[in-house]
C-alpha cells in the first residue's frame, strides 16, 4: 500500500527576466570552522541548502541573517554576496548550492 509523503516547502524562489535554465549543476560545500567564503557573486542564480552548521548569509544591501541545518536560500544571479561565513570557530558547516545555467553559462562563481 503506497503511503502518503509528508512535504514541506522550503524556498520559493522567482527567477529574474524568465531565465531558461538548461543545465543544474549541484554541489555539495563544506566551510572549514571559521572560515568566510569570501565576497563574491554568481553569474546565475544559486538556490541551496544547509545540511550541517550555520551560516552567516548577507547580500549587498539587506539585513544579515543566520542559516541553519535544514533552511534554504537564494542568490540572485549578479547579486553581490557580503556574508557567506562558517558562524562557527569550531564545527564546520555543509550545503548544498545548485546552479541554475543557461544557454552558454559555464562560470557559475566570481570572487571578489
Amino acid at each position: 500500500m503506497p503511503v502518503t509523503p509528508n512535504r514541506k516547502s522550503l524556498l520559493a524562489a522567482v527567477l529574474e527576466n524568465g531565465k531558461v535554465v538548461e543545465r543544474v549543476q549541484m554541489t555539495e560545500i563544506e566551510l572549514p570552522a571559521g572560515g568566510p567564503a569570501g565576497v563574491h557573486m554568481h553569474p546565475v542564480p544559486v538556490v541551496g541548502y544547509v545540511l550541517a552548521g550555520e551560516i552567516r548569509f548577507e547580500i549587498q544591501g539587506e539585513a544579515a541573517r543566520t542559516l541553519t541545518a535544514g533552511d534554504a536560500f537564494y542568490e540572485p544571479a549578479g547579486a553581490r554576496i557580503a556574508r557567506f561565513d562558517n558562524a562557527s570557530e569550531v564545527q564546520a558547516a555543509k550545503f548544498v548550492a545548485v546552479y541554475l545555467q543557461g544557454p552558454g553559462e559555464l562560470e557559475v562563481i566570481r570572487m571578489l
